[in-house]
């Protein structure tokens, strides 16, 4: 009778250990319904109007952040600011330099999951720029020097061709007159911690960035051991062109699956 019970002890205990796994695998397995999204440089949030009405639509609570573009730091207050507010867990989006500032802000105890667009991704101790220029730019890339005051423009020759070359002639000229300007001092911050690191991120490739080497993109995600990686074909402003496309990215990191 000892050696039964000690028998039915071992059972009660391995089901209970099963009862929680299974509990825990659900937990973070459940539905994310608070989307906030983090622009880059040379634009603003208002590019992301389809990717808001997407998402929308589909019962998501989609909020987006007007970063300074005045250093990491500044940035990553404004994007906690906003994730502070959501009333749950969040997945955090980040395009471009906007990749670096939720690499940082992406350690807040409310994001659960990251999505990379043709982002940057330091890891810890690192910083955008020596990404930026670890390949050579494409000759459309038209990022110009720091201006008398350290404020970065791009420049408009090359703002259709170099940046988001499948919009129209006439939304290029828009988000040309519209660009956010960043000042140089972004670039050489560093990443503390990348939040990436512990927490799942999903990075999308855009095969015909002109701002961002597509290889850059690629082995920047590679840092990441729990990176899904997804190469959309398009411009740097994937985000305009491919809507859709990158909001089923995101559906994705909110549910949780691969």
């Amino acid at each position: 009778m000892k050696t039964i019970s000690i028998k039915n002890a071992f059972l009660t205990a391995a089901m209970a250990l099963g009862l929680l796994s299974t509990v825990a695998v659900a937990q973070t397995t459940a539905k994310v319904k608070n989307i906030v999204i983090v622009h880059g440089a040379f634009a603003d949030g208002s590019g992301f109007k389809s990717v808001f009405d997407i998402l929308t639509k589909q019962g998501y609570n989609v909020s987006v952040v007007q970063n300074p573009l005045t250093s990491l730091k500044d940035d990553v207050d404004a994007a906690n600011r906003i994730i502070d507010k959501q009333d749950g867990p969040v997945i955090l989006v980040g395009h471009s330099w906007g990749g670096s500032v939720i690499t940082q802000a992406g350690n807040n105890p409310k994001v659960v999951g990251l999505v990379y667009i043709a982002a940057f991704a330091p890891n810890s101790g690192e910083n955008t720029l020596q990404w930026a220029s670890s390949l050579p730019p494409a000759p459309e890339n038209g990022i110009l020097a720091p201006d008398a005051n350290g404020v970065i423009y791009f420049d408009k020759a090359k703002f259709h061709a170099g940046f988001c070359a499948d919009s129209s002639p006439e939304l290029a000229a828009f988000m040309y007159a519209s660009q956010g300007p960043i000042f140089g001092r972004c670039f050489m911050d560093k990443i503390e911690t990348a939040a990436y690191l512990t927490k799942p991120a999903y990075g999308i490739v855009a095969t015909e960035d002109k701002a961002i080497n597509p290889d850059i993109e690629r082995n920047m995600y590679k840092n990441g051991k729990f990176f899904y990686v997804t190469e959309v074909k398009g411009s740097h402003t994937i985000f305009i062109s491919q809507p859709a496309k990158v909001s089923a990215v995101i559906v994705k990191a909110a549910n949780g699956s691969k």
